[in-house]
This record gives structure tokens, sequence and C-alpha cells, in this order.
């Protein structure tokens, strides 16, 4: 019998000084049964780092036509798809022509290194996509944080973030590849 997927309740109160964006957003996630901790909280993270309105979570690992996290306008257009970890070339392409703006939030240490140096080359074409990656010690702190019912604070600045659950505080710089050329 296949696992089911774990639900999380997860405030995000995001102060985006950079953005000028303030608001608490309520989220009900569900924790795919092959996804970890680490990649729960990255994804929660990469919410808070990009909160709108619209922005959604998506079914995520469930499905291969779908991102992590995405935005779509009011008539239903792709304005922005985020994924997570070190997706192939042919998905960053296939991402890059199905939204506006396409960010990959990678991580994973030495791995994510490797995956940069293989994949860099082929994606200076699209213009629409941003690559950050996060440390392997950042993502493995916000893992420790990840329970079922979380009331997180997110403080961003000068792109520093300051992530806070209870009485634990992680820091996290994000360290941008690849900026998108508009």
């Amino acid at each position: 019998m296949a696992q089911k997927s774990t639900i999380y309740k997860v405030e995000i109160s995001v102060s985006d000084m950079d953005r000028h964006y303030y608001e608490t957003h309520k989220l009900t996630v569900a924790k795919h049964p092959s996804e970890t901790d680490e990649r729960l909280m990255v994804r929660v993270l990469a919410f808070a780092l990009n909160a709108h309105e619209q922005l959604e979570m998506t079914r995520g690992l469930s499905t291969d036509d779908e991102p992590d996290i995405w935005q779509k306008s009011l008539s239903g257009e792709l304005e922005l798809w985020v994924a997570l970890g070190l997706p192939s070339e042919k998905v960053v392409r296939q991402s890059c022509g199905k939204a506006d703006d396409v960010i990959i939030y990678s991580y994973g240490g030495r791995t994510a290194d490797i995956w940069w140096e293989k994949i860099k080359n082929s994606t200076t074409r699209f213009d629409n996509l941003q690559v950050m990656n996060f440390s392997e010690e950042d993502t493995r702190a916000l893992g420790n944080l990840a329970s079922r019912a979380m009331k997180l604070q997110v403080n961003i600045q000068d792109g520093d973030v300051m992530v806070s659950v209870d009485e634990h505080i992680i820091y996290v710089t994000p360290v941008k590849w690849k900026n998108a050329d508009y």
C-alpha cells in the first residue's frame, strides 16, 4: 500500500524589506512520502522569498509537469515558476518556455556545485531564468526546524534571510548563481 502525504500547517509571516512586502500566509503543505524535512523547509523558504497573494504550492513531487511553487495571473498565465533541487537541462528549458519568470533554488552542497558546473553554459540563453543556491549547512539547519504545525517569521533584507521558529533563529544567505536578464 502506498504511503500518503503528511500534512503540515504552516503560518509564515514575511517581512521583505527588499520588495516592501509584509504579509502573513497560512499554508497547508503536503509532504510527499519521499520528501525530506530539509526539502520541505527549502520549499517553505522559497515560498517566503517569493511571497505574493497569487503564489501557490503545487503538487510538486507527485507530478512531472508542475513546479514546486507557481504564480499565475488572474487570467491563468504562468507568471512565476519556482523549482527546487537540481533539474535537468531539459526541465530547465521547458520551464523557461512555460513561464514569464523561472527561479531555481538549488541545494545539496558539492552535488549542487557539480550540477551547476555541468548546466550553467546551457542556461545563458534564458533571460527569464534566475538560479539561487542555498548552502548545505543552511538547509540542514532549516530541516531541523520542521514540525507538523509551524509558525515562521521570515525577515529579508539586502538579500539576507533570517528565519525564526519559536526560539530558534537561522540565518540564510542565498547565493545568486544566475540573474535573470531582462
